[in-house]
């Protein structure tokens, strides 16, 4: 999957390196960033040797150099600590961990109509700033109605997504209460596209349950490819705008559920092959 670069690279060029998904269902291409940290973030606790990580990263055809390069980044980024030749998350990608677990046993509020709107306050914003928010807002599950307004339905608790994104957000916008004139289900159709969630939603279920199945036959090849499938699903599942039955009836619901099971079943099997691939190398 993976193809080396020298030591001196950019980031872009470093995720331009890992540009053959073994999964064509990833949106965009495992970054060897990413490789460590999906990992790290299914341990318990979230810390490993570099010799460890690099053997990891090996498995997707990353060398060691282009490994060691990618563990001194997220160190510099606070993203990692190290100490002794032992990595474990920290900062951000840590504080993650919570919303992650989170979106994969949801418990949503039930819904009394009125919806959240998120405008951006008056003033000027820098453009690292409005980026952060963007991205802030997408994983608040918030749809932009237009520039500078966001808003969702009031049903998702504040554990819902990371601490660090509630706090962009505040940081940068009034927060209102209220109801559109639209109706609900329109305007969540138009800015949540909830048809389109599901149906991925429907392929990476059926995609869970085959590399699943190829996991339990003790295939060391199956590894990478089992590895992104679940980095696809666990950031679809992120992704679920979890919009009231009320708006879009209950068959979202049910696939999202579908999704969750079929994930589980993923993860178990997965982690006895990542326990035995790590005793046996």
């Amino acid at each position: 999957m993976l193809r080396e670069r020298n030591n001196g690279g950019s980031d872009d060029q470093a995720d331009a390196a890992l540009g053959r998904s073994p999964d064509a269902l990833l949106e965009r291409p495992l970054s060897a960033r990413s490789v460590i940290a999906s990992l790290l973030l299914r341990t318990r606790p979230p810390r490993m040797s570099g010799a460890r990580l690099v053997q990891w990263c090996g498995l997707f055809g990353v060398s060691e150099g282009t490994t060691r390069v990618a563990l001194s980044r997220m160190v510099e980024r606070g993203e990692l600590r190290g100490a002794d030749g032992v990595y474990e998350l920290a900062g951000r990608v840590q504080g993650r961990r919570g919303a992650q677990n989170w979106s994969l046993d949801p418990v949503v509020a039930e819904w009394d109509g009125a919806w959240r709107v998120a405008v951006v306050a008056p003033g000027s914003r820098a453009a690292g700033d409005r980026a952060a928010l963007r991205d802030a807002m997408r994983r608040l599950h918030y749809g932009a109605l237009r520039e500078g307004v966001w808003t969702r339905p009031d049903n998702l608790p504040r554990e819902s997504a990371p601490a660090e994104s509630w706090n962009v957000a505040d940081a940068q916008c009034l927060w209102w209460s209220g109801s559109p004139d639209e109706p609900a289900a329109e305007l969540a159709t138009r800015l949540f596209e909830p048809g389109r969630w599901t149906r991925r939603a429907e392929t990476l279920t059926t995609r869970l349950f085959e590399v699943a199945g190829a996991l339990s036959q003790s295939d060391d090849g199956a590894l990478p490819d089992a590895f992104a499938a679940g980095a696809a699903a666990l950031a679809h599942i992120r992704l679920d705008p979890l919009l009231p039955p009320e708006i879009v009836g209950d068959s979202d619901a049910t696939t999202g559920d579908a999704l969750r099971r079929a994930y589980r079943t993923y993860e178990s099997e997965f982690s006895t092959a990542l326990r035995a691939w790590f005793l046996d190398h």
